[in-house]
């Protein structure tokens, strides 16, 4: 018998140690003079890129609760009623202590489950490092000649140690959801290479690869993916990728249809400036070279084809033109890496891309130089 409760009594203490919360409650203090009632907003970011209420919670003796389910962690946002500033914070199902003097939002301490104990941990030494770079500034300020140079040089090493304590931090930590966060920024700043962010990604564990900015960092990689294989496929040297599209009477036109002796691929819009300025003087070289090999096809990223067929007749543009009106959703404009217009493309007989983004006079030497 008194195996048995021993056995009952271990399976219980196992399972009580093993088993993870299933919700979350989150335990606020706010220190300073509160008045009771006061709300308390938990808020995220929505699909606009904006706060998003979540939940409300009133203070007692400058104390209020939030509790809720969080199946994967995510970041979130404490503010305060008529207070300035806000608070980040990671929701994950366990027991998290929020304490924060109510003029020093920013500074809150929050702790209690592994995310926001991470998060502190990350936090303390990143500001570590802002200090330091404050610091540098500050001095800079009043430095002149060989002691300004020295401290720009020490801003300059210090970037790069603040660099690299992010990716060395997001390496260690695979189960961070900070990790997630800090790769998904050096992605979008370009702070880490393709490949790299790649590699790192692949490290992190299941639940941060599926958190929001787990998810936003293997949409980041593909699209990097494609807009570095359209890079290759446009640079000069490469073959132009064919396409097609629909021309202005709505027939399917490609671009192996209307190749010449040389041919102009030209990104473009009705609603473009800088376009429309560039059009006479590819109106002028189609004129003066046409008859000798020149052929021109417009791509439109219009929005609507009135605007593209008004733009057309406007700045006289008689060669062939195709558009799928979609902005710059326009999949030729992905497989020609353009996200800029206006972006050209100049192609031999052999619709080898031998020049991009000529203008004016250095547009019109390069067609004379393939043609003559």
């Amino acid at each position: 018998m008194k195996h048995s409760i021993v056995i009952l009594l271990t399976g219980i203490l196992l399972f009580s140690c093993n088993s993870k919360p299933e919700s979350f409650t989150l335990n606020g203090k706010l220190r300073g003079e509160m008045t009771d009632g006061t709300r308390v907003f938990l808020k995220k970011i929505g699909e606009n890129n904006q706060p998003m209420e979540v939940d409300t919670a009133t203070t007692t003796n400058g104390e209020f609760t939030f509790t809720g389910k969080s199946d994967i962690p995510e970041l979130h946002y404490i503010f305060v009623e008529q207070l300035p500033g806000y608070t980040a914070v990671i929701l994950e199902n366990g027991e998290i202590q929020f304490s924060a003097q109510r003029d020093s939002m920013g500074f809150a301490d929050i702790s209690g489950t592994f995310q926001n104990d991470t998060f502190a941990d990350y936090m303390e030494q990143s500001r570590k490092i802002s200090m330091q770079a404050q610091s540098i500034q500050r001095d800079k300020q009043n430095a002149t000649g060989e002691a300004a140079l020295a401290l720009q040089d020490e801003m300059k090493e210090l970037q790069e140690e603040y660099k690299n304590f992010e990716l060395d931090y997001v390496k260690n930590h695979p189960k961070a959801l900070i990790s997630a966060l800090v790769l998904d920024r050096a992605l979008a700043t370009k702070a880490v290479d393709l490949e790299e962010a790649e590699a790192i990604y692949k490290t992190l564990s299941e639940e941060i690869k599926n958190s929001k900015p787990g998810k936003q960092i293997i949409e980041s990689i593909e699209k990097l993916k494609v807009s570095e294989a359209a890079g290759k496929n446009s640079s000069i040297g490469a073959k132009a990728p064919d396409f097609s599209g629909p021309s202005i009477d709505g027939t399917e036109l490609a671009l192996k249809d209307v190749m010449g002796k040389v041919t102009l691929i030209d990104f473009w819009a009705g609603w473009c400036r800088p376009c429309r300025a560039e059009n006479p003087n590819i109106v002028a070289v189609y004129n003066k070279y046409h008859d000798k090999g020149l052929n021109v096809l417009g791509v439109s990223l219009d929005r609507t084809e009135e605007a593209w067929k008004k733009a057309i007749a406007e700045d006289g543009l008689v060669w062939n033109h195709i558009s799928n009106i979609a902005y710059f959703d326009d999949q030729i404009a992905k497989l020609y890496n353009v996200d800029a217009i206006p972006a050209a493309f100049l192609l031999d007989e052999n619709g080898i891309i031998v020049a991009k983004n000529l203008r004016g006079p250095e547009l019109e030497a390069k067609v004379a130089e393939l043609l003559n």
